[in-house]
């Protein structure tokens, strides 16, 4: 993408006024964006972009810039105004580059680049189908499909240049069920680390039906009671609540500012016994995993509660320079407009020992939420707000009527310590998750657990 003495060159411009470290990160970036609707192509958009992101560390400065211009005269004029936010003298050589060859971790078969926009369509139409053709109260369906392809060059002064290609795709279904005047959504919206082959094996009649399904389900719902209850939160997309109220806690964003509540914990007692943390960018294919970071490390397992205990954080290269410990391979950008900061990929609560069937027998009235919605979170405090997309009342341990309404309010570290009951159904789902360095795409993940209490804000008083 760009040359090993050009890089060295722009390196050397980078450090000239003491800075002790520089970076550069080199993106060249295609999407293909579409859109459904009524059955037809609403919005097509298709792009490249390119560019260079130049950053430059003193202790504990850290100066960003990026350009558009990959000329050799471009680049280095960026580098020397990132440069001169660094006032001192030249302290340090760049190491000499040496190329790093890392094995693709997420192998690709059918690069969606190749593949005529017809095909794409073709999926999409038969999502749509499917989703309309559920219920006659279906009275909108909206399918969104996205593939991108991202090739990276990463070098710094450390002597550090590898290069990446990561190739994605995704369908987003909505579903919109109406009765009178009542309307109620339904969405499913998976995606993985794979070309065009993911959506030539990509199960519609499951997904579409899905978000259809939820809708329907929805319109026929009665008000969800209020109070303090035991919740159960079913696998896959309800692991957004500890990636929310938890895992941005974990981040060295956060804890090496000493703002979370997560911060100067490790080796402490954080959640229940039952309750272990993981955030894995290994996994093959999944929608968050990466080969390397955009700080060109390699991707890895890391534990972060194991068994209630706090083991560890998610750690970037100046997140660790702050708290004195090494990078843990997760720092992760948008795009070259954005300096890198930590962030998670696919995070998750790991498998517990009770089966989904003895969770729900063993809860005599809560509610079971299966489909989880948008929230928030105040990752200083973790206190959280989060919508239901989809809930049941739970009485004399059987999953009963459907309940509209609901939210889930509450907060990550005592939600924690409130996990009673972890099943051993681990699914993951796609999503993304937008911090300072951008919106990334990460999978959130957990079997079905129970939270023995939880405030459920709901449209009528508890029962």
């Amino acid at each position: 993408m760009l040359s090993q003495s050009v890089i060295h060159d722009v390196i050397t411009v980078a450090l000239a006024t003491g800075g002790d470290f520089a970076e550069v990160f080199v993106e060249d970036r295609f999407t293909n964006n579409l859109a459904l609707q009524a059955g037809k192509i609403e919005s097509s958009l298709s792009g490249r972009d390119y560019g260079i992101g130049i950053r430059v560390f003193k202790g504990l400065q850290s100066v960003y810039a990026y350009t558009t211009d990959g000329s050799k005269e471009g680049l280095l004029k960026a580098a020397g105004n990132a440069a001169q936010a660094i006032k001192g003298e030249k302290i340090i050589q760049p190491a000499q580059l040496q190329k790093e060859i890392i094995p693709a971790a997420h192998p690709i078969s059918l690069n969606p680049r190749e593949v005529e926009k017809l095909r794409k369509v073709d999926v999409m139409k038969k999502a749509y189908e499917i989703a309309k053709n559920y219920h006659n109260s279906i009275q909108q369906v909206t399918v969104r499909y996205l593939d991108e392809e991202q090739n990276v060059l990463i070098a710094n002064s450390d002597g550090k240049f590898v290069e990446d290609r990561r190739v994605r795709s995704r369908l987003a279904i909505q579903s919109i069920a109406a009765e009178g005047n009542q309307m109620q959504p339904g969405f499913y919206g998976p995606g993985a680390h794979k070309g065009f082959e993911f959506m030539e094996n990509l199960n519609l009649e499951h997904y579409a039906n899905e978000a259809s399904r939820i809708a329907v389900t929805m319109l026929g719902a009665e008000p969800c009671p209020s109070g303090k209850l035991p919740v159960i939160i079913d696998n896959e997309f309800g692991g957004v609540i500890f990636h929310e109220a938890c895992g941005h806690g974990l981040e060295a964003t956060s804890v090496a500012k000493e703002n979370s509540v997560f911060a100067n914990r490790i080796g402490e007692k954080v959640a229940s016994d039952v309750v272990t943390y993981i955030d894995d960018g290994t996994l093959a294919n999944e929608w968050g995993s990466i080969t390397i970071d955009d700080e060109g490390e390699k991707a890895r397992k890391n534990v972060l509660i194991e068994n209630g205990i706090l083991k560890g954080y998610l750690i970037d290269k100046f997140g660790g320079r702050r708290m004195g410990m090494e990078s843990t391979g997760s720092g992760r950008r948008q795009s070259y407009r954005f300096a890198p900061t930590s962030r998670m990929t696919n995070t998750y609560i790991a498998n517990g020992k009770s089966t989904p069937e003895e969770i729900i027998s063993n809860t005599e009235y809560g509610i079971y939420t299966k489909y989880m919605g948008g929230g928030q979170v105040n990752t200083t405090t973790g206190d959280y707000n989060f919508a239901v997309m989809e809930a049941y009342l739970v009485k004399d341990g059987k999953i009963g009527k459907p309940l509209k309404g609901a939210t889930l309010i509450g907060n990550g570290p005592k939600t924690l310590q409130l996990v009673d009951m972890v099943g051993n159904n681990l699914d993951h789902g796609a999503g993304m998750c937008g911090s300072q360095s951008g919106s990334i795409p990460v999978n959130v993940g957990q079997p079905m657990i129970r939270v023995s209490e939880m405030t459920v804000g709901g449209t009528k008083g508890g029962e």
